[in-house]
């Protein structure tokens, strides 16, 4: 005798979320339209009050990823004024946060290489200094694993040696610079190697200067890899690469106009 009643309870009980899920307004609240992007959005930004997504924020990569250990992607916010810093993530990586970059005298612009696991939405998560966040979104489809194998570097006996090691270039006139480090960056997933990443990079001019930093985590590709924007006339002959991994290790190096080795 209570089982229609309670058929008719949990009717009215669910019919509200149906009709949420149909709502074209709550299926546009994500273009990419993913599953996990409401509890990143908390875990790595906090009030989701202050979010929105934004097509200034433009989010480049790949359609589908060639090489699971190096995915290029270039993020370009320079649309936008007073950018604070830009969180990188990947919503169905086995670790989300990729980098966060703050552009401090730099253009709101940064290429990179990572390394993805699994078909996911890329995100670039734009805050800016009032507290808002903008959101850019692409989508890069993936055979995966690229998280999960072990660091390249360690086929070679002299890997040690080479830790660290800056190399790159420095385009002063058009405000451009490109920056490898030497480094493993392992991300904790392969079986018997611990977590060994880089875990900080500031850029700085001859004078000491704060030009620009970027916080490093476990799925940026091994041997880190970025293009920095600047406004002409910006830079100097010369850019300083300063930073340290969780080991302890200290990075120092200097990027000028010639090629550096």
């Amino acid at each position: 005798m209570l089982r229609r009643p309670l058929i008719y309870l949990a009717c009215l009980v669910w019919a509200p979320v149906a009709l949420a899920l149909e709502d074209p307004k709550t299926q546009l609240k994500d273009p990419m339209k993913s599953g996990m992007w409401d509890y990143h959005q908390i875990e790595l930004l906090g009030d989701p009050e202050n979010i929105r997504f934004d097509d200034r924020v433009i989010v480049r990569g790949p359609e589908s990823a060639e090489d699971s250990l190096n995915v290029p992607l270039l993020v370009d916010a320079s649309g936008i004024k007073n950018v604070k810093r830009i969180i990188v993530s990947a919503d169905y990586g086995p670790i989300p946060h990729i980098l966060t970059y703050y552009p401090e005298k730099a253009e709101p612009k940064i290429g990179l290489r990572f390394k993805i696991d699994q078909a996911t939405a890329i995100r670039a998560s734009v805050e800016t200094h009032d507290g808002q966040w903008l959101i850019g979104s692409t989508y890069i489809d993936a055979a995966g694993g690229g998280c999960t194998a072990p660091a390249h570097a360690y086929a070679s006996d002299d890997w040690e040696e080479k830790l660290g090691e800056i190399h790159g270039r420095l385009w002063a006139a058009s405000g451009r610079a490109r920056v490898i480090v030497d480094h493993p960056m392992d991300t904790g997933l392969s079986d018997g190697i611990p977590v060994f990443i880089i875990q900080n990079l500031s850029f700085e001019s001859d004078e000491g200067d704060l030009m620009a930093r970027v916080e490093l985590y476990e799925p940026v590709n091994e041997d880190p890899a970025f293009s920095l924007y600047f406004e002409p006339g910006t830079l100097g002959g010369t850019l300083h690469v300063k930073g340290r991994d969780n080991n302890g290790n200290r990075i120092n190096g200097v990027l000028s106009e010639s090629e550096t080795h």
